[in-house]
């Protein structure tokens, strides 16, 4: 392979599935000097915040700020209405699932684990057939994760939560949003959900920093009921602060909260519908591209074979070892792209590690970004001699001009 004069020089693109790509303004809104925490503009800033936050998540039921990451969003939630000694049903799609199964276990609580692989949906079949089997109504809640983020399997929420009615458990239900939200559609109050739960760093394109739980009156319900809930992640001071430092357990996220308004205020002057409809319209550029390059015998494949499961906000790739990272590290030095690691798909040890990547496509994108995007992956694909089909980036181009 000739070496590669390197033009990585310039803004590089993250497309990762995050943190996402961050607005300038968001950043802009940012850079400031610290605020008081105690009267002024702050305060009512933060109090605007609570039902635009509420349009994102499609609920008029309750919200909660907290200063972590989306793990942290998870415990706090399980926190607030499991206790230990309880049972969960968790169907897994992958690292995301078990992961938040883990948190489960973690604070003492029973994880019914379902596992349908890295690249399948949820089967409901075998999700009624465990709650069937539940006559005395042991499992406290099933949580489920609507995309994760290290398969790209995209599960129908709207159809778990027909399940649960069918069969007539009374477990909540609790879901992941943390890569689909204002990405792929999600319809809290429309779907059944009791819980959900996302952070700031993907589809709000917000630094790493805030978990949101988005909770109703039946999780409230059970909230009421707990022996006791641990003082920081406790929800009840959260979503209706007498004081405001309440909204955060103490000590504001100042500089998170300004960044929030300027990315709420660019989803709303935009409209849910619409940065829902542009997300699919450029995740299926994507796939397009992946699917001609995998052809004539490129040893490219999507994650998910499935378009009607694939998440709008993130792909994974399969490519096969050494081409994933090789892929990874020359588009990064010579173009200035990041792509995302097969988080989930491999052991890090395993040479199989290196046979995936994941395209992020979520939060600040648009038609110019992905084509770039694309393009870039090809350049590498070709600096690298791996095989791949022809008029991929042509392919992409069309379903961006004609939808």
């Amino acid at each position: 392979m000739t070496e590669t004069l390197s033009v990585a020089q310039g803004r590089e693109y993250l497309a990762i599935p995050g943190p996402s790509v961050m607005p300038d303004v968001v950043l802009q809104a940012m850079h400031r000097p610290a605020p008081n925490i105690y009267e002024g503009a702050l305060i009512d800033l933060t109090a605007g915040l609570i039902p635009d936050l509420k349009r994102v998540a499609r609920t008029e039921h309750n919200a909660a700020i907290y200063i972590c990451n989306g793990h942290g969003a998870w415990e706090a939630a399980l926190s607030n209405v499991v206790a230990p000694g309880e049972t969960v049903l968790v169907p897994a799609t992958g690292r995301f699932g078990h992961g938040w199964a883990d948190m489960a276990q973690g604070l003492g609580i029973e994880a019914q684990i379902l596992d349908f692989g890295k690249s399948t949906p949820w089967d409901m079949d075998r999700i009624a057939e465990a709650l069937r089997a539940d006559t005395g109504h042991r499992i406290k809640a099933v949580l489920g994760v609507h995309v994760d983020t290290s398969s790209s399997v995209r599960n129908d929420v709207a159809g778990l939560r027909a399940v649960l009615d069918a069969v007539g458990h009374p477990a909540l239900l609790m879901v992941d949003c943390i890569a689909s939200m204002a990405c792929d559609r999600f319809e809290m109050d429309a779907w059944g959900v009791d819980v959900a739960v996302t952070g700031s760093q993907k589809g709000l394109m917000v630094p790493p920093g805030l978990g949101f739980v988005f909770f109703n009156d039946k999780a409230a319900a059970v909230r009421a009921q707990m022996p006791r809930v641990s003082r920081y992640w406790d929800w009840v001071p959260r979503a209706d602060p007498e004081l405001f430092f309440q909204y955060f357990g103490g000590t504001a996220p100042t500089h998170h909260l300004y960044g929030l308004r300027a990315a709420l205020d660019l989803i709303h002057d935009e409209g849910i519908e619409h940065v829902w409809d542009r997300h699919a319209r450029l995740a299926r550029a994507i796939w397009t591209a992946c699917e001609a390059w995998g052809q004539d015998g490129g040893p490219l494949t999507l994650n998910v074979a499935d378009r009607a499961h694939r998440s709008h906000a993130v792909t994974a790739l399969r490519i096969g070892a050494p081409h994933g990272s090789a892929l990874r590290d020359w588009v990064s030095r010579n173009i200035g792209l990041t792509l995302g690691i097969g988080l989930g798909m491999a052991e890090p040890g395993d040479p199989a590690w290196h046979g995936f990547f994941r395209i992020g496509h979520m939060g600040h994108v648009n038609g110019h970004m992905v084509l770039g995007m694309l393009a870039g992956i090809e350049a590498g694909l070709i600096a690298l001699d791996i095989p791949h089909g022809q008029g991929a980036v042509e392919a992409a181009a069309a379903v961006i001009a004609k939808g």
